[in-house]
């Protein structure tokens, strides 16, 4: 059975799309720890991160990397906190989370409740501050 994320990747079920390439997608967290809170994954399902090839895990990281400068510029943070934990979905991915604190990043706080237009909002206003 798919991983939701790979339902994603299908398009059977929608998500706020931030950028994709042939082989990543990223896009809004649902349940985000901050505002602009994105997922990158390879669209290939691969449970572990660290069973990607080294390409894939390469390339995962970089556009991981174009994704975040786009955060940064787009939602009004300190930095960007990466986070890869991989209990929670069986499909590798990366949480880029807009930081002003440390326990900004803490996965045991409460998640947000973001309206589906502010979602529309920050995921164009991230698309826009891509180069």
């Amino acid at each position: 059975m798919s991983a939701i994320f790979s339902k994603i990747v299908s398009g059977e079920i929608p998500c706020y799309k931030i950028a994709e390439s042939e082989n990543f997608l990223a896009f809004l967290d649902v349940f985000p720890l901050a505002k602009g809170h994105t997922l990158v994954i390879p669209k290939k399902e691969t449970d572990y991160i660290f069973d990607i090839s080294d390409e894939g895990f390469s390339g995962l990281h970089l556009f991981s990397k174009k994704v975040a400068k786009a955060i940064e510029k787009a939602v009004p943070c300190k930095r960007i906190g990466v986070a890869v934990i991989g209990l929670e979905v069986p499909h590798a991915h990366i949480h880029l989370i807009p930081l002003n604190h440390v326990s900004d990043i803490n996965f045991s706080r409460p998640k947000l409740d973001v309206p589906k237009e502010e979602m529309e909002a920050i995921a164009k206003k991230i698309r826009e501050q891509l180069s």
